[in-house]
């Protein structure tokens, strides 16, 4: 009776193991690397009017722009190639983040810049909330296309429409809002 007994419990040992052993558990998120960063966003008056926050993972890196008080309409954005938003011209902010020295536009027969960044359009009651999906521009540091360079960039958006071709700005007018993208 006893080695019935022990060989039963052994038997269903065994079968609980086994099945414990082979079990594929799923997990509900992925071991995905992210690296996450945001800035405020000022106004000419250095007033803040919003923020930007970039996250990037294996497909790319996302700008998600989220502001207010801007002036209805189409507004060229950019991201600029230091990381300095002094108001109200933003011009601390440097020219267009360029490491691959092209023009500017995405309509230009010789390329783009990287800082080259599609329209946002601001709702009629100054608001916008968008996001930009990009793949030719990192946070990774120590890349020829990161924004996080030692001296960070800025993502600057415009009083008008980028027109897509017009070297070195698109004709998008003056800056009217800057956020300092630094690793700080």
């Amino acid at each position: 009776m006893k080695r019935i007994l022990l060989l039963f419990i052994s038997c269903c040992l065994l079968f609980v193991l086994s099945g414990c052993l082979q079990k594929k558990t799923k997990l509900p998120v992925s071991g995905e690397k992210t690296e996450n960063l945001s800035a405020p966003i000022i106004n000419v008056d250095g007033d803040q009017v919003g923020e930007v926050t970039l996250t990037e993972n294996s497909k790319g890196l996302t700008i998600n722009i989220k502001a207010e008080g801007l002036k209805p309409g189409l507004h060229g954005t950019h991201i600029h190639e230091k990381g300095e938003c002094t108001p109200p011209t933003f011009e601390s902010a440097g020219g267009h983040f360029n490491p691959t020295t092209k023009e500017h536009g995405f309509d230009n027969p010789k390329g783009f810049h990287l800082g080259d960044l599609p329209n946002i359009e601001v709702d009629d009651e100054g608001k916008v909330n968008v996001s930009l999906h990009l793949t030719d521009i990192t946070l990774k540091s120590g890349k020829d296309n990161s924004i996080l360079d030692k001296d960070g960039s800025a993502l600057v958006i415009h009083e008008g429409p980028d027109d897509y071709e017009t070297d070195p700005a698109g004709n998008s007018g003056a800056r009217i809002a800057c956020a300092a993208i630094t690793a700080e």
